[in-house]
């Protein structure tokens, strides 16, 4: 008896291990069937026993698509069946994705991010007027907050009024506005208040010990 027992790693490699090792022998049952409508008809209850092992994922779009693209690559592309989706290539499973492109900016002042930046372009192609003095002081009221995030203590106005004409190529300059920008302590606080009022719900229903 102890003679006739299997262990896995002697067994055979799965292709697919989430579905395990019956589905694979049932695949592989199909593949030595000479009969091609006996063959679709075997896929096809393979494929409902394959969709009953995942219910969670009936509801996503091509499902089906997903269930007989795998039942191929189970069968090693070796399955010749009629699917009514076309069937995958091992070149397609193969092959590799393009390179993700990441931004290679390197900004002066990293602390204040790439949005800005973006921010800072998009007011300085408005057209003057005071929706766009509004923005200007949105976006140096957020440089600043942005400051305080890297640089805990205090900074001046005039600070954030060069980095924003530095940025903007010159063509936004507050300094010759009389209107300051925000108090740092109430940057700092509605930032703390926004913490505070989320940090009970960490804790609700939790009963102290003793």
């Amino acid at each position: 008896m102890v003679e006739n027992l299997e262990y896995n790693s002697e067994r055979p490699r799965l292709i697919i291990p989430e579905y395990g090792r019956h589905i694979q022998k049932m695949v592989d049952h199909v593949i030595s069937i000479d009969d091609r409508e006996e063959r679709n008809k075997m896929a096809k209850a393979i494929i409902g026993v394959m969709g009953n092992l995942n219910p969670h994922l009936r509801d996503v779009p091509d499902f089906q698509h997903k269930l007989w693209d795998q039942l191929f690559i189970i069968s090693d592309f070796e399955l010749d069946v009629d699917s009514p989706f076309p069937k995958p290539t091992r070149e397609m499973l193969e092959e590799r994705p393009e390179k993700l492109d990441y931004p290679q900016n390197h900004p002066k002042y990293r602390f204040y991010g790439n949005n800005i930046k973006r921010m800072i372009d998009v007011c300085v192609s408005w057209d003057e007027g005071d929706l766009k003095d509004a923005l200007k002081f949105t976006i140096a009221n957020h440089m600043k907050k942005s400051y305080l995030n890297w640089n805990k203590d205090s900074v001046e106005d005039e600070v954030i009024f060069d980095h924003l004409y530095e940025l903007s190529g010159g063509k936004i300059n507050l300094a010759k506005w009389d209107e300051d920008l925000r108090e740092s302590k109430e940057l700092v606080r509605s930032k703390s208040k926004t913490r505070t009022t989320s940090s009970p719900r960490k804790h609700k229903g939790r009963k102290k010990r003793y």
